[in-house]
């Protein structure tokens, strides 16, 4: 058994809180928490705490909330919870030099990817969106660099072709979490035996944006329903039908050509599925969702929209 560590864990949603939670049943000792200030959410907009604040709360541990890692009062705070390591989990704050090298073993970052393989903000859903054959988990010694570091340990699984991220992250929230303690319970030979990237095997993960989004029914079928997948559940891809914004859940495509037919057509709408026209294949929307309403398999939209899902309808975007 391993001499048990004292660890300072940074992060923020329901997929650090789940670290965090095996930390705390684990041999070692939490000293202290780091986590995004409190951020309105709801029609409310009422301020609420992170998914890793209510835990540290709830398990009564030292917590801290800084808008940044740079002011040297909050350093200060750190330093004095004397960790020997400190746990990153989907924190959203960058950990300054000084701030890195505060921990004994310095500072461990669990990444959704096979590293070198997507770096950056969106590993899971690039991973997806790009037809990634296999995805993982990586936990890296952090450094100066944007997920740069050596990697310690990692751990892959086959991406199915139907999972979304949603699915991906759920997946990655159960088998991430043991390779953490198991990587603190031999951090040392873990540290000792630790892997350099290769820099030219690195691809970026950029941070996803609303735009984006839209679906752009003139590419192949094939890649839309990648990124159908990749956007689920946020931000959820979409396109306008008769000017409504319509969210698209699930789809698949379909090998079949549309010569003639214009990209966005709806070409039928049946109990299989809603058939759109692409550039080239087709897509078949499965669950989707009207404005004000929820999402719905795609029989239960034709039964209730029969004339919007009309054939010869046209998804298309929004014209100011």
């Amino acid at each position: 058994m391993s001499t048990p560590l004292s660890i300072v864990f940074a992060g923020t949603p329901v997929f650090a809180q789940r670290h965090l939670e095996a930390l705390l049943e684990s041999t070692h000792r939490v000293v202290g928490v780091l986590t995004q200030p409190d951020r309105p959410a709801g029609r409310g907009k009422k301020l609420l705490p992170s998914p890793v604040k209510t835990l540290a709360l709830d398990a009564q541990l030292p917590l801290l909330q800084p808008q940044s890692l740079r002011p040297t009062e909050d350093q200060a705070v750190i330093a004095a919870w004397a960790p020997d390591v400190m746990v990153v989990v989907a924190y959203g704050l960058l950990l300054p030099p000084p701030v890195l090298n505060i921990p004994k073993y310095g500072c461990l970052n669990v990444h959704g990817s096979l590293l070198p393989r997507w770096r950056g903000a969106a590993p899971i859903q690039r991973a997806i969106e790009a037809g990634d054959d296999e995805t993982g988990v990586t936990i890296m010694q952090m450094d100066q660099g944007l997920d740069t570091g050596d990697v310690l340990a990692s751990e892959a699984f086959p991406l199915d072709p139907t999972m979304s991220s949603d699915a991906v992250f759920k997946k990655l929230a159960t088998m991430a979490p043991p390779l953490l303690i198991k990587t603190l319970d031999r951090l040392q030979e873990h540290r000792e035996n630790a892997i350099k990237q290769d820099g030219a095997l690195a691809t970026y993960a950029a941070k996803i944006s609303k735009e984006e989004a839209e679906i752009c029914w003139g590419g192949d079928g094939i890649a839309i329903a990648r990124q159908i997948r990749a956007f689920n559940p946020s931000p959820t891809s979409y396109s306008f039908l008769d000017g409504q914004r319509v969210k698209i859940y699930q789809a698949r495509a379909i090998d079949r050509s549309f010569d003639g037919t214009e990209p966005g057509t709806i070409v039928s709408a049946d109990r299989e599925g809603i058939l759109v026209a692409c550039g080239r294949n087709g897509l078949v929307i499965e669950v989707a969702q009207f404005p004000n309403a929820k999402p719905l398999p795609a029989l239960e939209l034709i039964n209730g929209r029969k004339a919007a899902l009309a054939p010869g309808r046209k998804f298309s975007p929004l014209v100011p």
